[in-house]
Formats: structure tokens, sequence, C-alpha cells
């Protein structure tokens, strides 16, 4: 097994009386809250699908295997790349969540995938958004 190396930013800040370390992940200019879930999965799925045509990985059988999700779910998670591009961008530029539960979810989304034809799809989306 081969040795890991992790890089990570930390800058040095002089104060009156010591010195502090403040890490990039500390900072004031990090906005608050949580990137949603359903952005995560949607950036996830473009990554996958790269991975898949750059010959990376066979199939989405083997990204199963090796994500340790069933075939099922990655299937789900791969939907969200026939959403029209738009409404992809939308979801990868989410406001985030500061606190409760996410304004749209995946399972909200599977059934606006599943229709072909993108018009349909971004009416479906903006009653989604008027209904969060």
């Amino acid at each position: 097994m081969s040795g890991m190396t992790v890089t990570k930013k930390v800058h040095f800040q002089s104060g009156q009386h010591s010195r502090q370390v403040i890490h990039a992940g500390d900072r004031n200019d990090v906005p608050a809250g949580r990137v949603p879930r359903v952005s995560r999965i949607m950036a996830l799925a473009i990554r996958l699908d790269q991975l898949i045509r750059d010959g990376v990985v066979a199939d989405q059988a083997e990204l199963a295997r090796l994500g340790h999700v069933t075939r099922a779910r990655l299937t789900q998670i791969m939907n969200l790349l026939s959403l029209a591009p738009d409404i992809q961008e939308d979801l990868l530029f989410l406001p985030a969540t500061e606190r409760g539960r996410d304004a749209v979810t995946e399972r909200e989304l599977r059934p606006i995938a599943a229709i072909p034809d993108w018009r349909r799809q971004k009416r479906m989306w903006q009653l989604l958004n008027q209904g969060s």
C-alpha cells in the first residue's frame, strides 16, 4: 500500500500578542451554510460521466462496484445528466443551505429527469422552484 500526501493551505497572521494560524476554511470570506446535497450529486454525476468518457472506468457497473453502491443507485445519480443543461447549471449553483432541509431534493428531480422534452422539464423545474 502506498502512502498518501494531503496538502492544505494555511495562512499565518500576526496578532498583537502572538501569531495566529488561520486555516483556509476558517476565513470570513467563506459563505455560511452548506452546499445542497443535490448540487453535490449533480457535480458527482458530471464527474463520473467524464471518467467513463475518458476511459478511466469501463462503464456504470464498474463505477457502482468501485463506489460501493448498487447499480440502481448509480443509475439514479447518472439520470440527472438527462436534465436540461440550464437545470443542471441551476442545480450546481443553488444557494447554500443555512439551516434545515435543502430546498430541492434529488427525489423531486427524478420525475423531471425522466421526461425527454427539455421544454417540459423547464416548466416542471419552474413549478418545483415556485413551491420552494
